[in-house]
Formats: C-alpha cells, structure tokens, sequence
C-alpha cells in the first residue's frame, strides 16, 4: 500500500507486523531496523534495566550462530555495520549492508531477537560489563548530571529511571525473568520493520513474512502507567564533587508527541540550540565566554515531555551560567521571536531535514520510527509544511506555558553547595 506520493510503501502481515520501506536511487546500500515498542519505562521498578540488558543478551549467540563474533563476522565481513538501541519507549536493532547482501543480513537480525538462547554463564558475564557502563556514566560528571535531572523531575516513575538500570536491580535480573519479559514484549503487535535503499518492497515483506509471519503474541504484554506530574515550585539538586569543569542542567515539563504542538515546540528547539547561529552558542558561548558546550533539547513521550537546558561551566562561574540560561529562557517567553530570526530558523530546520535523508539508515529510521510512534509515515514535505506553518505568536505561546518558575528543577555535578543561591536564580524566571 504506498503512501499518497508513493515514497513510502506499507503492508501488515496477518499476525499484525508492519512492514515499511522506503526505495531510494543512486544508492547501493540497504538497512533495516526492527522497531519493538517496548523500553525502559514499561518495566517494573525492580526489573530496572531488563530492556537494556536484554538488547546486549542478543548478541550473544543463536544455536546457528553460537558466538557474538559469528554475529558481528556475518555483517561486518561484508562492509556492514550491526548495532542497537534501547529507549524509554522503544528497542532497535539494525544493520546496513552492501545491498546485495540484504537477506542474508535480514537472516541474521530475525535470528538473534527471535532465536538468542540467553545462556546463563554469558548471562552472567554481561552482567558485570553493564554493571561497569552504569559505574563509568557515575564516573562521569557530564552524563551524570542528565540521570540527576531526570530523576529530580520525574521521581521513581518509568520516564525518570535510568535506562540502563541500577546496580541492584540489574544484578538482580534473572534468566527467566529477562526472558519471559522478552516472550512477552516482543510481539507482532509492537513489531514495525523499517527498510530504506536499493530495496523492493515486495522482497521485504517476502523476507518479513518467512521470518517473522509466525511470530505470534504469547502472554499480556506490560504496559506503562500515564506519568505523573504534580510540581507547585522550583527544585534544585546538587552533587557536590571535586571536578574541573562544573556540569548544569535546568530542566522543566514539556508536551509530549502526541500533540501537533510539538512543531511549535521544536522550533523553539531550534531557536535556542541548533547551531552556531542559535540563541545559546551566540550568547551564553561568544558573547559571555561562559562555556565550551551549551544547548537545549526536548525529549517527548506519549503522554509527556521534557525540556533540557545543559552548560558546562568553571565552577567559578556557575551562578552566572545559571542566571544567563534562566534569560534566554525568559527572553524566550516575554519577546516575540523576530519574524526574520524565525523564518531562518525554519529554513534550517527544513534544510537538515532533507540533508538527513539522504542516507539508507536515516530513511528506514525516518518510516520506522513514525510508523511505530504514530501509525502513519509522513512525508519530508508534509513535515516541512507544518514546520512552516509555526507562528511567532504559536512560538510566544508555548514558550510561556513551559518556562516557568513552578516547574524548573536544576541539577548540578561540581564543586558547588550553594542550593539556594540557584533557587534565588530560577526565581528570576
């Protein structure tokens, strides 16, 4: 069934599994990713970091392929790239290759998240190299400052733990527990298989329908439970820790995907962060010489967002980062965009949209992941319409719904003791 421009073709097979590709000329490499939408908010607190842990298990050997370098070799002895992903609402795995060699590589994807026999000495020895990720993101004050946001925003809620889980619950992990929560989850409901390149459609859903056409839903899948959000004012948490280089998070509430405000929302992404041009490298960075790093995203989910305002910054010189990223935003909430500074912004939006499609990978990522988040696949020009349609005044809007005092919640790694002293800054807002 393709889409309206016949970009994009889609066909579901019988138990459900839905089949994306997206054909490109002029390119000789194909990729595809299988999207499960399952991750690390649908597991129980006590199981943090089974949806992780389960995505290393994979790799580590099928009974025909019994060695994570059997694995890799198949891919890679042909010039390709194997690799994974796991989020807080969804799991990835995916190759490219020389398109010749697409279904064997597909062979090999189907085999390892269908057929892995998750032994328990490998089991075991996993274990210890995600115990060692996890201590290495605490050994590092640039990553731990985002685990310190998320969990003073959210609490012990799905979105707010960390993906990879802690020390106790992933050396808590059984066997049998990672797969029956692999049974459970990975089900052809929440299967999307994106390909993009020098692909047909027919050959893929061929492929998808001799490997995954029996997959079938064995048990009650786990579900998540809608976030909660009941902030009334400004919070701030501090690790006090000898570093070089203080690390500084603000971060607030935002709109989830579900929402067509999210256009409006990126663009003030875009505004603030998205390059050298942007709001915070010009003025918090050259102007200021406050930092080196500095930059704003938002991360939605399905029911809920979250806005990031992170710097770097000599801890001699934190509360005037603070105070610096606190003006943009409210600069960004009291004074209409210029209508010049927003129509370039679109333009660059609009431009590294194209420019990111003109890769296998990022066509299949492109279909896949909006098919497995919305149900539809929209085209490049259809987004580039919304993004279009943004207003200053849509801009100005939402700006002012999200940067408020109430909701701020700042995050500090570094040599810094002074909570208050930020509280009396976000009270600037």
């Amino acid at each position: 069934m393709p889409t309206a421009d016949k970009l994009y073709e889609k066909t579901v097979l019988s138990n459900g599994v839905r089949v994306v590709t997206g054909e490109m000329t002029g390119v000789r490499s194909a990729s595809l990713i299988l999207y499960f939408g399952v991750g690390s908010r649908y597991e129980r607190a006590a199981e943090s970091g089974v949806s992780h842990f389960l995505e290393h298990m994979v790799f580590k050997g099928t009974e025909r392929r019994p060695d994570p370098i059997t694995i890799s070799q198949e891919i890679e002895g042909v010039g390709g790239i194997l690799n994974a992903a796991t989020g807080r609402e969804s799991t990835n795995y995916w190759f490219k290759v020389p398109s010749t060699h697409f279904a064997d590589a597909f062979d090999v994807l189907a085999d390892i998240v269908r057929n892995s026999v998750i032994d328990e000495t490998e089991l075991d020895k996993e274990r210890s190299v995600i115990v060692e990720e996890i201590r290495s993101v605490n050994d590092s004050p640039e990553d731990l400052v985002h685990d310190v946001i998320d969990d003073l925003v959210w609490g012990d809620q799905g979105v707010g733990r960390p993906i990879a889980g802690t020390e106790a619950t992933v050396r808590a992990i059984t066997r049998d527990g990672m797969v029956d929560y692999w049974k459970r989850n990975y089900r052809p409901d929440r299967l999307v298989i994106s390909a993009a390149g020098d692909v047909r459609h027919a050959d893929v859903v061929a492929l998808a329908e001799r490997h995954f056409g029996d997959l079938a839903a064995t048990a009650e899948p786990d579900t998540f439970e809608p976030t909660r959000n009941d902030q009334r004012e400004a919070r701030v948490r501090i690790v006090d820790r000898e570093t070089e280089q203080a690390q500084l998070v603000l971060a607030m509430p935002a709109l989830p995907y579900t929402t067509d405000a999210r256009y409006v929302q990126s663009t003030i992404e875009a505004v603030l962060s998205s390059g050298m041009s942007s709001r915070l490298f010009q003025e918090i960075r050259e102007k200021r010489g406050l930092v080196y790093s500095v930059y704003a995203y938002f991360r939605p989910y399905e029911d809920v967002g979250q806005g990031v305002f992170y710097a770097g910054t000599d801890p001699e010189r934190i509360d005037e980062a603070a105070t610096a990223l606190i003006g943009e935003m409210r600069r960004m909430r009291d004074e209409p965009v210029p209508d010049d500074e927003l129509a370039r912004t679109k333009e660059l939006r609009k431009g590294r949209l194209l420019m990111g499609l003109e890769d296998s990978r990022s066509v299949a990522s492109w279909i896949g992941s909006q098919e497995l988040t919305y149900g539809e696949i929209r085209t490049p020009e259809e987004v580039t319409e919304r993004i279009e349609a943004v207003t200053v005044a849509e801009v100005q809007e939402l700006s002012q719904q999200l940067f408020r005092r109430d909701v701020m919640n700042v995050a500090l790694v570094g040599p810094y003791k002074d909570a208050e002293r930020l509280a009396q800054i976000v009270a600037g807002l």
